[in-house]
């Protein structure tokens, strides 16, 4: 630090500051001793300096199933946000969202002397173990429902449901057939809601929904049954890979979509251009989860009261997959 003040003409308190709180310092000063930095690869000693700042620097992030694309894509988003603001994230992955889980994996985080911890729980199980938080160690939910002590960042998943069934009864279709996700996961039951709310506002008929697993095999296994129902016209299904298995159940049924079936997804995964046809989904902005996640935990640690349940809006796509019914 004092080659770095040295070569910038200045203290080695204004290095100092630059570092770790750079608001405070006039921009000519602090470009001048980020110059320095780079110039000679200086890098701040993360262990002095939470001895000095009484930060580490680190948060943490209990995790389920991080094979699925919503929950990788919003840990991928946390990571993102926290890498901006010089922020290592240690990831903790539970095999269920109980009490007892959460807790032993909010543990063993704090013994590695976290700031945080962001608990990504979109389980309907994890409600008990979520109500049961350390109250001195900040924490902020992904996913959850509100109503939580601790803040919560979601996307809402029912007004995504209900821009995709608008989107097809707008179309022309009589009514919007749904498949949707695990009845455990918060996401699934918003969607189901969603669907269900938009097809009651305009008195249409609301068919049985059927229950997935988010695989394509099951979007298969269940687009095979709904390929041999001639009433069927439109579906939208819970997340885009159970929609993949979906398009081809009706392909080798011979029903052409979108000439007699329409199907939208969601989450829009990035194969959902390239699919034949290629896919309507609802885009879920998971770069945005993750930056406000962190924003929520940040103004935790410093001790500021923000808005508890902070929501962000998904965007419909739409695709070559929707289209008029088919004439009677």
């Amino acid at each position: 630090m004092e080659d770095v003040a040295e070569r910038a003409g200045v203290s080695a308190m204004t290095v100092s500051r630059v570092l770790n709180t750079p608001e405070k310092v006039r921009p000519d000063t602090r470009a001048r001793v980020l110059e320095a930095v780079r110039e000679l690869g200086y890098r701040p000693n993360s262990a002095a300096r939470s001895l000095v700042t009484g930060r580490s620097g680190a948060l943490g992030v209990v995790s389920f199933d991080t094979t699925l694309y919503g929950p990788a894509s919003t840990l991928h988003g946390i990571e993102q946000a926290a890498r901006t603001h010089d922020y290592l994230v240690t990831i903790v992955n539970v095999t269920a969202l109980n009490r007892h889980s959460i807790g032993e994996a909010v543990n063993r985080l704090r013994a590695q002397s976290v700031e945080g911890v962001v608990i990504v729980a979109p389980h309907e199980s994890a409600a008990d173990g979520l109500r049961h938080l350390p109250g001195d160690l900040p924490a902020v939910v992904v996913g959850a429902r509100a109503g939580l002590t601790a803040p919560v960042a979601a996307v809402d998943q029912a007004a995504g449901a209900v821009r995709a069934t608008r989107h097809l009864l707008s179309l022309g279709h009589r009514t919007v057939w749904h498949l949707a996700g695990p009845p455990d996961w918060i996401d699934a039951g918003a969607r189901v809601e969603g669907w269900r709310s938009a097809l009651e506002a305009e008195g249409r008929e609301v068919p049985e929904p059927l229950r997935g697993d988010w695989s394509a095999r099951s979007g298969f296994d269940h687009g095979r049954q709904l390929a041999r129902d001639p009433q069927v016209t439109a579906i939208f299904v819970a997340n885009d890979h159970m929609a993949t298995g979906v398009l081809r159940a009706l392909r080798e049924a011979g029903r052409r979509v979108p000439q007699d079936v329409s199907v939208v997804g969601f989450d829009d995964v990035p194969e959902a251009p390239y699919l034949w046809p290629p896919l309507s989904t609802v885009r879920q902005n998971f770069t945005e989860i993750g930056r406000l996640a962190f924003q929520l935990l940040l103004e935790r640690i410093d001790g500021r009261a923000g808005v508890p349940h902070r929501m962000i809006e998904p965007e419909l796509v739409v695709r070559e997959s929707t289209g008029a019914p088919p004439h009677p």
